[in-house]
């Protein structure tokens, strides 16, 4: 699934192209994703001009003229391209809504599994819906710091790396984030939440926002489904640390065991059992 740098760089990529574009044409070709399509949808998109493209946690946020905001997720492989004339009409098997610009540009959303999602949000109720009424802060927000995430941890003892992944205390955090983050700081995913409130969480969250800014400069990190809305692949996967990396050597470690893999939750965990304690 995108995470937040995938998510902010699909955002850097549309805001340019279709921030003061208007809807021509709005062709739907599924009426559910992974929850169903907004009745009328095509009636209430076509005719709309797009205010601004913001993110909050892995959503993107296309602000409507109307006080409206299409809210959407990516889900497991979902993807929004760019077409300029005279590329493809967005024709193929899996290209669900083709958003045809006044000025002749296509913004096609493709969603192979259909886990992703597309709805309709009053701006005003934004904050209150069943979306995002439980999300924690944004995490290269000013609201985020060593304090506000030791608040969180007191008296968790699930461990770390679960932890972060709960968007309710931290939103944007997926899998190769967390453990890009953990290996940086130096801090084992299996300690227990509770013991990196403190001290630890100081020196943790510097290490959250450095790894999603690089990763965001590198496009994201292109794995299986990813790419940005120009088509372009990530790179950031190229100087992950530990992700994806069992068995070979820790980056500036001499432990010798190299990257270790375990199962938390039914997710891979990647770490160096040396230098994360």
């Amino acid at each position: 699934m995108p995470e937040l740098p995938e998510v902010e760089t699909v955002r850097r990529g549309l805001a340019p192209v279709i921030e003061g574009r208007t809807f021509a044409r709005v062709v739907q070709r599924r009426t559910t994703l992974r929850v169903p399509m907004p009745e009328n949808f095509v009636a209430r998109m076509t005719g709309r001009r797009v205010i601004s493209i913001g993110r909050r946690a892995k959503y993107l946020l296309w602000t409507l003229d109307n006080g409206e905001v299409m809210v959407v997720h990516l889900g497991m492989s979902g993807r929004m391209s760019i077409l300029s004339p005279p590329d493809k009409d967005g024709n193929g098997r899996h290209d669900h809504v083709v958003f045809h610009m006044d000025d002749g540009v296509r913004v096609v959303f493709t969603d192979p599994r259909r886990f992703g999602l597309i709805t309709l949000v009053a701006e005003n109720d934004l904050e209150d819906h069943r979306l995002f009424c439980h999300l924690g802060p944004e995490p290269l927000g000013n609201a985020f710091d060593g304090g506000v995430l030791s608040s969180v941890l007191r008296g968790r003892k699930s461990p770390i790396k679960t932890t972060l992944l709960d968007q309710k205390v931290v939103v944007g955090l997926g899998n190769i984030y967390v453990c890009e983050a953990l290996f940086r700081a130096g801090i084992s995913p299996r300690r227990s939440a509770a013991t990196v409130a403190g001290k630890r969480a100081d020196r943790l969250v510097p290490h959250i926002r450095d790894v999603l800014t690089e990763a965001i400069e590198a496009g994201g990190s292109s794995l299986r489904d990813y790419a940005g809305a120009d088509g372009e692949l990530g790179y950031f996967q190229n100087a992950h640390a530990v992700y994806g990396r069992e068995g070979e050597p820790c980056p500036g470690c001499a432990c010798g065991g190299g990257v270790q893999r375990i199962v938390q939750s039914g997710r891979s965990t990647f770490f160096c059992a040396a230098r994360q304690r």
